[in-house]
């Protein structure tokens, strides 16, 4: 699967870092704040979306005008930084992946939907930030995922085709966005979506990056 390929695209949440059951309580905890009541089935059909975008879809579909969108993603945004630093933990076999990426001379990007400050936050606690030759957040772009905009952005700071590039996704609106680009992807979805029939769509896809390992 890895022949033509010269760079490695990770995905942040859920791929990187252990981050999504982190995400779901600051979520909970936020909307209870504020006197949403909200679920973790409710967090899973927003998974992938830039959290601005989500912010802007519940606060909408409550009608709720007496908090703005920025004011409630930087609740949810400080709530998760803080816990990130205090829990976060890397994925089975990401830190293996990304030695073995690099041993075979793979250039390797961080293309995700989170925002800046917590893609510094997870490069400290991982301490895994010099092994990235770039870094992207569709923070500030003109689309988040699934329009393909911060993998297209990652290949040209790596100076490679996209149709050179590997993705690492585990969200289906991250695997539709590197499909979009043109890249292969890697999903390695999490066990609620393992056996969806959405995730076809991806080249490849493994339980975690260890089981990918063990079969490369």
């Amino acid at each position: 699967m890895l022949s033509d390929i010269k760079a490695v695209i990770y995905d942040m949440d859920g791929v990187l870092i252990n981050s999504e059951p982190l995400w779901r309580r600051a979520m909970i905890q936020s909307f209870g704040e504020i006197g949403i009541p909200f679920t973790d089935d409710d967090c899973k059909l927003t998974t992938g979306m830039r959290f601005i975008e989500v912010a802007r879809f519940w606060l909408h579909r409550f009608n709720r005008h007496d908090i703005s969108v920025m004011e409630f993603n930087d609740l949810v945004i400080n709530r998760l930084r803080e816990l990130i630093y205090a829990e976060g933990e890397p994925m089975t076999g990401v830190l293996d992946s990304i030695h073995y990426f690099k041993n075979k001379g793979m250039k390797l990007a961080l293309g995700t939907s989170s925002s800046n400050m917590l893609v510094e936050a997870v490069l400290q606690k991982l301490q895994i930030g010099e092994h990235f030759q770039a870094v992207c957040s569709a923070e500030t772009m003109k689309y988040g995922k699934p329009h393909p905009e911060v993998f297209l952005h990652c290949a040209e700071q790596l100076e490679i085709l996209p149709t050179s590039c590997l993705v690492i996704e585990d969200s289906l609106n991250g695997i539709i966005a590197a499909k979009a680009a043109q890249m292969k992807v890697l999903a390695v979805p999490d066990e609620y979506n393992l056996q969806s029939p959405k995730f076809a769509i991806a080249d490849h896809m493994y339980p975690s990056l260890s089981h990918f390992l063990a079969n490369a």
